[in-house]
């Protein structure tokens, strides 16, 4: 069996995520800051957007935020 690696749009399934939990991009700032995190609103689009790479304490407090299980941001 061959294996293909290729990129996981980790950014779409954020904003799949969000969207499924009826977020507002504004919203998820607001939550996060209260949580203690520093992100921008334009920061998570550009994230959502694939435009730039998010660090992996973010990327734990959304999964925190969502309460969901990693898995749901690295579905291919």
């Amino acid at each position: 069996m061959q294996w293909i690696l290729r990129d996981i749009p980790l950014g779409r399934n954020i904003q799949t995520v969000r969207m499924a939990k009826d977020m507002t991009q504004q919203e998820v700032i607001e939550k996060l800051e209260l949580m203690g995190g520093l992100m921008s609103r334009s920061t998570l689009a550009n994230i959502e957007a694939g435009r730039r790479n998010i660090k992996a304490s973010d990327l734990k407090a959304l999964k925190i935020l969502f309460d969901v299980d990693y898995e749901e941001f690295f579905k291919d």
